[in-house]
């Protein structure tokens, strides 16, 4: 089982996007961030699953550490 980083923004009209560096094409939309959390699993689950099935390789996790910084 690979782990894979996902970034979450807040959107213009409020809601949140989700997406994942190392599967371009994979986003997924809520209304929180815990919802855009939970859309992004199953995106993810099934941008994996097309994958598999078309033969292509599974990208290996680029992402070492992801974290927040408060800027002055």
């Amino acid at each position: 089982m690979s782990r894979f980083a996902i970034i979450i923004e807040r959107a213009d009209d409020g809601g949140y996007g989700a997406w994942s560096p190392d599967l371009p094409g994979c986003v997924a939309l809520g209304e929180t961030p815990d919802e855009a959390l939970t859309e992004m699993r199953e995106a993810m689950s099934s941008h994996l699953d097309v994958m598999r099935e078309r033969g292509e390789p599974i990208p290996h996790p680029s992402t070492v550490i992801a974290t927040t910084v408060d800027a002055a």
